[in-house]
């Protein structure tokens, strides 16, 4: 019987996407609450439009700073856990393979099974101390260029998100109710279709992840509006 050959489909871009995820969500709910609190308050789309590509400015560059600061401590971290591990290989190395011996140990290995691969192991110091750091820390090797990569995606996803509800105040001139009409409905499908993607890749029902996204949204745009038409 021929064998059958197994491809296994895994989606592995999972930073990308969290990028992405970080920077659309909050670019689309930001804004479109603030552009509905002002549309309670104001009776100018020039003024909501304004306001709106000030909040896109500042909050794209806060968030995609934030991206870079937090890919930079992981960078870091790793670094210093790395230096770490090689100075207790030396300083510490039976300590070092009894942690070694015991991640084998709770896989279900047998003294026996598990002597010579830890002798292995132990034998080069690299290894030794790449295995420690997969296994008994849980961290990868970081990109290099990651930080920057991160800082671009979540800055450049919050403008995109951004522009979704000012967009029909950009069009919309002459009617500013008719423009928050207009904001909400394009918004919230936007808010439907970017949960139902990421759901695809995060594996939560499309049509679940779409009506979450719509409902966190929509609430914020809510409770906007709500608090601009009691203040003013």
């Amino acid at each position: 019987m021929p064998s059958v050959e197994h491809v296994e489909k895994h989606f592995t871009a999972t930073a990308a996407v969290r990028d992405i995820v970080i920077g659309m969500s909050d670019g689309l709910t930001v804004p479109f609450a603030l552009a509905a609190g002002l549309t309670g308050a104001v009776a100018s789309t020039g003024i909501v439009v304004t306001a709106g590509l000030a909040e896109i400015a500042a909050g794209s560059i806060a968030m995609g700073l934030g991206g870079y600061l937090a890919a930079k401590t992981d960078t870091e971290h790793y670094a210093s856990e790395l230096d770490r591990e090689y100075r207790e290989t030396v300083e510490l190395p039976e300590i070092e393979t009894e942690e070694v011996a015991k991640v084998f140990r709770d896989y279900g290995l047998t003294e026996e099974q598990m002597t010579p691969i830890v002798s292995t192991i132990t034998a080069n110091q690299k290894k030794w101390v790449d295995f420690m750091m997969r296994f008994e820390l849980g961290l990868e090797p970081p990109d290099p260029a990651r930080a920057t990569r991160s800082a671009a995606t979540i800055a450049a996803s919050y403008i995109a998100g951004g522009l979704v509800p000012l967009a029909p105040y950009m069009i919309i001139h002459h009617d500013l109710h008719l423009a928050l009409i207009y904001s909400v409905a394009v918004t919230l499908l936007a808010l439907f279709g970017f949960g139902a993607i990421k759901g695809h890749f995060t594996g939560v029902k499309p049509l679940r992840g779409g009506m979450q996204t719509v409902l966190v949204g929509g609430l914020a745009a809510a409770a906007a509006f709500l608090i601009a038409r009691l203040i003013s």
